[in-house]
This record gives structure tokens, C-alpha cells and sequence, in this order.
């Protein structure tokens, strides 16, 4: 009787997701269960996952037809009248009520299910809704799954929602897995999901000094790819440590996709990506991060506006805010002092989409801390390589140095031109979707 309640789920969710494809409309991998599910069958299944992980986690449009809201401005969880969204299945849920012997989850930055502070350690721990248990990729010991870790799975099934930027820290935890499971002779199925910012191709290639927890490969900052297709890339290329296609990778690509899709979350992918507008303004405004300006963590605004207590007074800074401790941020930069900024909420979305990587933000505020604080040291600390954690972002020393001696941003911009057409043709050979 269990395994035909597990036919008519199967049944009716594949005529659900056929519907959708005949229809035109996105279809995540996590939705195509007849694809991946046979791959799973008699097999221990490891899953990579946290709380974007919800089995078709997507809208095109987060607004209903006639709503007056900025549709990039309502919160994740929330429709566009701010009621509460009703989430489908978790991918972990859908698993084990499938009959998948799930036998172990692996946890990015922020933990599973609950979202801890950025660059906060994550203990290993069991889920308490499943019981199964959760094993830490952000302990702070190492990046890579233990010995013991790896005797307990046969295939390893990944499902979390990427956002296309370098040092968005994910898809490096995927690339350890991939790694990992390498080494040890275990396949590895991705269940694709869209990039939101994968229209966006930008910023300079990472240069191998500057390989850091925030960036690995030689990749741009903004590499218009889908966590499925820079999977097959790192394999392709032999970035992983056990060789070129070492990893027996399988991606189960979204359906009626391309790179130019608007294709909206509906759950937070980390902490302080709140809506929709701070994941588009996220490439550009995480360049303040640890400089004398707040991104406005401790805030409900993180990554849609920046200030610094250094532009009070300063009128091309109008806009003030107060950073406080709060879920996902408990010791917010600047906490408890008033900053003065501005306020990226009511810019143009198109205009985000048109410039890209935006350095004027960062090129200006170093000029107004600089004219009035010539002591201060906008990019805080060097680490014990020497480098800033700018230089950490960008992959390389050269934007903050060029920002030091006064250059423009289509000067800067310019540097990394030709790496950027060069990753392009390399990007070209592991695309799934048209740009």
C-alpha cells in the first residue's frame, strides 16, 4: 500500500510539473521527481541543503495584477498584501515522504533550517523535525566533509538556491562536496535552480593570491551561471582537486529557462537578503563590507541602502538609520550608532539591471570619508597576507588601489575587460540555458 501512495505522488506531481512545461512556465529541478527519483532508489542519499531548499521555490512575479507594491520590495515569506506565504515541501520532507532513505544533510553558512549570523559557526546537529542528522560544512575546522561523513551516503543530492555572485559562499561548499565525493567514488545529482541574477556577467576574475573563504576559482564577481552549470564548469576545468571531470556529476536542469528569467524567490537565501531588490543590489553594495561603512546589517534594509557615522553632516548622505542586534545580525557593524546614507529602495530596478556592478557607491564614499578623515582607514584591516577584505571581494588589490589613487569607474571597469571576454568563452562550453 506505502509504495502506491508513492506512485500517485509521483503521478500527480509529474502531471503537475507537465502541465507547467507544456504551459511555458518555470519548472525547477527539484520539481522533475520522475527524472532523479529512479537514482535514488536502494541507495543512501545525502542531501546539501538549507532553507531555500523548497521543492518549486520560485515566482516570475511576487505582485498580483494591479497591486500598486514595488513587487522587489515584499519581504520573502510575504505576498504582495503581506500576508504570510504558504511554502510548498521542503526538498528534505519530499524525500523521505517518497521513500528516500535520507541518511544525512550537509549544512552551509547560516545552518539548515534556521538562519544563523553571517560567518557564524554552525555545529553539527540533528533536524528535529526528520531526525536525521545535520553534519557542518561551517564549523570552522575545515571546509570539507570528514571520513566518517563520507561512509555515511551513496549518492549525494544537492538543492539550495545560489545567487550568482563570487563570494556568495554556497557554491564553494558545493565545490568541497563535489571534491569530496570525487575522491570517493560517489555520484553526485544537482537539482538546478534559476541564478536571480543571471542576466549579470561582471567584475574582475579572482587572481589566485586572493583565493579566500569568499572566492576559490577564477571566476568574475557576477558569473551569470546557475549553480548547475558553474558545477560543471569547476569539473570541467579541473579545478577540483582530484582532476578534471573527476566528479560523477549529473544536473537535473530547470525546465523553460533562460538567463534574462525574472525569476523571484520566495524564501530568503540567506539572513540579510530580504527581498528581492537587496539580492540585485547585493554584487555592488557587499563591497562596504568591513570598510567604515555600514551595509546596513542590523537593519531591515541590508544591502538596499549604506551609511557611515562619518557622513553626518554630509548632504549628498541625507538618509539615517540605526543598526541593531536582530535575528541573523546579533552584532550588527556600528551597532547602536546613527548613520547617514542613502536609500537604494526607490531606484529603478532596470537602472540596477543596466549598470551592473555599481563601484560609484563605493568610489564616492571614499572620497567623502577621505576629504573630511584623511586618517581613517576606509578599508579596515590587512589580514596576514597583507590583503583587505576588498581585495578578498574583487579577487584582486587592483580596485581598492585604483579607487586610492582617484580613478574612475569606467577606468576600473576597463581592467578587467578582457578577463571578462575570456571567462565568457569559457562559460560558453557548460551553459544549459540560452542567455
Amino acid at each position: 500500500m506505502l509504495g502506491k501512495v508513492f506512485l500517485l505522488a509521483g503521478m500527480m506531481t509529474l502531471a503537475l510539473w507537465m502541465s507547467a512545461a507544456a504551459q511555458g512556465e518555470l519548472v525547477l529541478g527539484d520539481e522533475r521527481f520522475d527524472v532523479y527519483l529512479p537514482e535514488l532508489e536502494g541507495k543512501r542519499v545525502a542531501l546539501f541543503s538549507n532553507q531555500s531548499g523548497i521543492v518549486g521555490n520560485r515566482v516570475i512575479d511576487a505582485a498580483k495584477p494591479g497591486s500598486t507594491m514595488d513587487p522587489t520590495l515584499i519581504p520573502f515569506g510575504r505576498d504582495a498584501e503581506g500576508k504570510d506565504v504558504v511554502y510548498g515541501e521542503h526538498i528534505l520532507d519530499a524525500l523521505i515522504d517518497r521513500g528516500v532513505q535520507v541518511t544525512a544533510v550537509f549544512c552551509p553558512e547560516h545552518g539548515f533550517r534556521n538562519m544563523s549570523d553571517a560567518g557564524a559557526r554552525v555545529n553539527d546537529s540533528v533536524d528535529e523535525k526528520t531526525g536525521v542528522p545535520l553534519l557542518s560544512l561551517f564549523s570552522g575546522d575545515t571546509d570539507y566533509p570528514s571520513e566518517e561523513d563520507m561512509q555515511a551516503f551513496d549518492v549525494l543530492l544537492i538543492d539550495i538556491q545560489d545567487v550568482g555572485v563570487r563570494f556568495y559562499t554556497y557554491w564553494l561548499s558545493v565545490s568541497y562536496l563535489m571534491d569530496a565525493c570525487a575522491g570517493h567514488g560517489k555520484k553526485v545529482i544537482l537539482l538546478d535552480r534559476p541564478n536571480p541574477n543571471g542576466f549579470c556577467l561582471d567584475g574582475p576574475i579572482l587572481e589566485e593570491r586572493f583565493a579566500s573563504g569568499v572566492g576559490k576559482y577564477p571566476l568574475p564577481m557576477a558569473y551569470g551561471m546557475t549553480l548547475g552549470e558553474l558545477a560543471g564548469m569547476i569539473n570541467g576545468e579541473g579545478w577540483l582537486r582530484a582532476g578534471k571531470d573527476a566528479c560523477d556529476l549529473t544536473v537535473i536542469p530547470c525546465l523553460n529557462y533562460t538567463h534574462q528569467t525574472r525569476a523571484s524567490l520566495i524564501t530568503a537565501p540567506s539572513p540579510n537578503l530580504k527581498d528581492m531588490r537587496a539580492v540585485y543590489l547585493y554584487p555592488s553594495i557587499c563591497l562596504f563590507e568591513n570598510t567604515s561603512v555600514s551595509v546596513g546589517r542590523g537593519t531591515q534594509m541590508p544591502f538596499e541602502i549604506y551609511g557611515s557615522p562619518l557622513f553626518e553632516g554630509n548632504e549628498s548622505y541625507p538618509f539615517s538609520f540605526v543598526p541593531e542586534s536582530m535575528p541573523g545580525a546579533s552584532d550588527p557593524p556600528m551597532r547602536g550608532q546613527t548613520c547617514y546614507g542613502r536609500d537604494l529602495r526607490q531606484k529603478p530596478v532596470e537602472e540596477i539591471f543596466a549598470e551592473g556592478i555599481q563601484l560609484n557607491y563605493l568610489i564616492d564614499a571614499y572620497h567623502a570619508v577621505k576629504e573630511v578623515f584623511p586618517e581613517v582607514s576606509f578599508f579596515g584591516r590587512r589580514d596576514k597576507q597583507g590583503r583587505y577584505w576588498i581585495d578578498k571581494l574583487c579577487g584582486t588589490d587592483k580596485v581598492r588601489l585604483m579607487i586610492e589613487d582617484g580613478y574612475t569607474s569606467e577606468e576600473i571597469r576597463a581592467t578587467w575587460a578582457d578577463g571578462l571576454e575570456e571567462f565568457r568563452k569559457i562559460r560558453s562550453q557548460y551553459l544549459l540555458y540560452a542567455d
